[in-house]
Formats: structure tokens, sequence, C-alpha cells
């Protein structure tokens, strides 16, 4: 099992004090937290990948480049990248070069993104989302498994006798999750290939991600990559963690009242209640995670989010001390132990060192 965090790079006030980080600052912030995720024994950090304010990670490769040189066991991933508006070839240029610069320690999500106004500043159509996700795919697949490509299709100009360069590390490609929050084509699509499935359920109901993943894991054993139990999937999460829960509801309430996408709706407790999010003592995150089991079926990957919302980075790193002293190690030993024979191994590059604390596991 594999832990981590994930960042989406939002630039957003801080409620309780007014104050805005400047892009220089939360850049350098979503640095440090990568740091951080390894010093204290997590496996991954995951960037997102956005072009309109208030976001800043435009460009996932070059921020994670620079962790890669910083850092030695590290994974470095996408929480998106946008196999709608990149080129295909581009793609898979840019990840095998951070995959030989990292030494394998490289994987990536593909999505669709959630912000429309991106496909046409990219020269796409986000009617044709899904055909492009499809295609663009179908074509970065074949150019890290062929060393020659001939290709045509809707979106793009052919490719005749093209190689992309470098070759995936010792030819084994970058790990790939699609992930998804509503779409079963991209389930269908993950299972097809016998990739990951990412589902980033931090927003809706467990119900509506268990339809998808269930989906998922009986199309991966239909296209004849093992039973459904042994399917590749990931699971998104968000906490906010103090010793004492009250401290923690007290100290988070303003933050999540005001945060850009599910502030001035549903209550704080309405939403803890309903969704992943966590807000309490590191007990009460252990506990709630060792529920996502129950409905999702044992799984490979979890990833939580702990920067969003105008959170200082001071905090932040507080959460992710509490998460790599108190939490991470209990839910490692209580998922291990709970793990029937036959569930497949988190993805891995066979190059990279095994991730602090999984013992291979």
């Amino acid at each position: 099992m594999q832990f981590g965090v994930f960042t989406v790079g939002d630039v957003t006030p801080d409620p309780t004090t007014g104050r805005t980080p400047t892009e220089h600052e939360r850049i350098k912030a979503m640095t440090a937290i990568a740091l951080k995720a390894e010093e204290v024994g997590l496996d991954v950090f995951a960037t997102g990948e956005h072009h309109n304010p208030p976001f800043v990670p435009s460009s996932p490769t070059t921020l994670l480049g620079w962790i890669a040189a910083r850092t030695e066991r590290l994974i470095l991933s996408t929480a998106t990248t946008l196999i709608t508006t990149n080129d295909p070839v581009k793609i898979a240029e840019d990840y095998a070069m951070l995959q030989h610069l990292a030494d394998g320690r490289v994987d990536l999500m593909l999505g669709r993104g959630n912000t429309g106004p991106v496909y046409p500043w990219f020269g796409q159509d986000i009617r044709q989302g899904i055909p492009l996700a499809i295609e663009n795919y179908a074509l970065l697949h074949r150019l890290w498994r062929e060393d020659v490509v001939d290709w045509e299709g809707r979106f793009r100009t052919p490719l005749q006798g093209f190689t992309s360069t470098p070759r995936p590390l010792d030819g084994v490609p970058p790990f790939v999750w699609h992930g998804s929050i509503r779409s079963p084509e991209i389930a269908e699509q993950a299972a097809y290939y016998g990739d990951g499935f990412f589902a980033n359920n931090i927003f809706w109901p467990k119900e509506h991600f268990r339809r998808l993943i269930d989906l998922y894991r009986r199309r991966w054993a239909h296209y004849g990559h093992g039973t459904p139990e042994q399917a590749i999937v990931g699971l998104g999460g968000q906490v906010f963690m103090r010793r004492n829960s009250g401290d923690a509801v007290r100290e988070f309430r303003p933050y999540f009242d005001n945060a850009p996408v599910y502030g001035h709706g549903p209550s704080l407790e309405e939403f803890t209640e309903q969704t992943p999010l966590t807000v309490g003592s590191p007990q009460q995150v252990i506990e709630k995670t060792l529920t996502f089991r129950e409905s999702f079926g044992d799984y490979q990957r979890q990833l939580f989010l702990v920067d969003h919302a105008g959170l200082p980075l001071k905090t932040v790193l507080e959460q992710l001390d509490l998460l790599g002293e108190e939490v991470i190690p209990v839910l490692r030993r209580e998922f291990a132990a709970r793990r029937p024979a036959g569930v497949a191994e988190p993805p891995r590059h066979p190059a990279a060192p095994v991730p602090a604390g999984t013992g291979g596991d």
C-alpha cells in the first residue's frame, strides 16, 4: 500500500488573516511539502496541472524534476495530466525524460480537468472531451511501447515513422492512472489497457465512486488482466488534524467555510459525514480511512489533500508530521494485516527504490 499527498496548487487567501500568498510563495511551498513528505516517510507526492488562476502548477514536469533532484525515494506523480489538451507526443517525451532523471520514480494520472476554457486555449473543443481522451491516450500508449510509430487520427496531424525520445527507462513506460469523478468511459479505458483507476472521491458521496470502481474492476477482469480484486485502484481523501478533535474542527472551520470549491455550501459536519473528509484527531483519520476498504475493496494507493483553501505552510507541515508519525504507520500495519493473498502490489518501476516504509508491500 502506498500513501502520499497531492496538491491542486491553489493560491487562496487565508480567511483568518486575509493574506494571499504570492505565486512564488505557493510554488516554493509545494516544493517544501514534497520534501517534507519524503522526510516523514510518505511514498508519493502528486501535483495537479492547471492553466488558469488561482492555480499555479502549469508545468508539472518542471516542478517534479526539481523535486526529483532533491529526493531519493519519493514517487513523483501527477494528480492530473491533461490528456485532452496536451499533445500526446509531448507527454510521451516529457514524462520519459522525467522518468530518466528520477531513476524511475515517476508515474502520472491522466484526466480531462475541470476547467472548460482550457480547451480553446489549447485549440480543442470541450464537446470532444471524451473522444480526445480516448484517442490521445491510444497514441501515447503506442509511443511508449513502439520504437517507430505510424499513426493517423482525428485530432492531430498524422505521424509517419516517428520515434519518441527518450525511450522509457529500461523499456518500461511510466505507470498510468486514469482519473475520473464522473465518466464511466474513463473507467472503461483504464480497464481496457490494464492501467490503474484513481477515484478522487473527495467531493461526492462514496456510493457514486463505488459504482465507477465496481465498473472498472468488472471490465478489468473482462479484458483478461486478472480477477476484479486484482485491479489497481487509487483513492483520494482530505484530512485536517489536531491531537484534540475539537481543536481541529475549530481551526479548520473558517478554511472549509471559505474554500473556493465547497465553501458556502454544505456544513463541515454534513460534508464530513458524506465524503472522505476527516477533521479531527489522528485516530479519527485512521478509523475513517480504514473504512475505505469496506466500500471500495483492497486498493493500492491512498493520497490525501492537506494544503488547500489557504492553509498556511506551517500548518500543512504540521499535518505531514502527524501523518508520518501517528497515522501512516498504523494504516500500513492495518491494511497489510487485512489484505488477502493475491491482491496486486502497488505500481513501481523496477529501477526505482522501494518507497520509505513500505517494506516492499
